[in-house]
């Protein structure tokens, strides 16, 4: 029970922390009033996004230097993933890849890692939603503290689409906490080297179903329509063009509540 504060309402706690959850989520809406998303299958808009990784990983001490200042792998290149970006006022600050894991399309980062844990989950017929390479630009991060809200939104999104029960991340040993206490995921894989890191990465698995509501309740900037998840996770039918950016959604089905 929450202790009562001394000379003033028993309530102050808990209406200061309503308070501060209000003025975030309102800081959300408002940069993602600025954002567009952009799938990136080709040209320089790949290379941005591949730049855009070094730059972020290597300010953080994640990997070492490279001449050609950019963090491609094969795992960009296979048919199950999808690569993002992010930009604010029509600037790139942040970048996600997902890939759609299934037993057939089983490749991911996740997988290329802890696949002796993943596999016996395919073969009982699990499929996942993986996030990886997770990057934002260091100076635009220090100015916009809501960024990885807005990238993250792209799992979720994923999630819905592709209409997986569990989302997987491969995440630095540090960073594990913002994924327990935003998602409650539970991690399933202890600290591992991966390629290319001088950090080890630990999977991390979220329930994408469980207490929905309730997390749309805390987070509703998470949310979004079919239409927008279908534009930036389905295949353009026959003499249709790929949207060139996407718009998030979530402020119309916030003001619709």
């Amino acid at each position: 029970m929450q202790k009562p504060v001394l000379g003033g309402s028993t309530n102050a706690v808990e209406d200061h922390s309503a308070a501060r959850s209000s003025d975030f989520v309102r800081n959300v809406f408002s940069l993602l009033e600025r954002t567009e998303y952009r799938r990136c299958e080709k040209g320089d808009d790949l290379e941005d996004i591949y730049r855009l990784r070094y730059k972020a990983y290597h300010m953080n001490g994640v990997i070492p230097d490279a001449s050609d200042h950019l963090i491609h792998d094969d795992l960009d290149d296979v048919p199950n993933a999808y690569k993002f970006g992010v930009y604010v006022d029509q600037r790139l600050v942040s970048t996600l890849r997902i890939h759609h894991v299934t037993a057939e399309t089983p490749w991911s980062a996740s997988y290329q890692t802890f696949g002796d844990i993943l596999q016996p989950m395919l073969d009982e017929g699990l499929t996942f939603v993986c996030m990886s390479r997770l990057g934002s630009d260091p100076e635009w991060s220090k100015q916009l503290p809501q960024l990885p809200y807005v990238t993250m939104r792209l799992a979720g999104m994923a999630c819905l689409y592709f209409n997986v029960p569990y989302g997987l991340s491969t995440v630095r040993e540090d960073h594990g906490g913002f994924y327990r206490r935003i998602y409650r995921s539970k991690r399933i894989g202890p600290g591992r080297p991966y390629p290319g890191f001088m950090k080890k990465v630990e999977l991390y698995m979220t329930d994408a179903h469980t207490d929905q509501a309730s997390f749309f309740e805390r987070f509703p900037f998470f949310q979004s329509t079919v239409m927008e998840r279908r534009m930036l996770f389905g295949t353009p039918g026959r003499g249709e063009l790929a949207p060139l950016t996407v718009l998030p959604t979530a402020k119309f089905l916030a003001h619709a509540a």
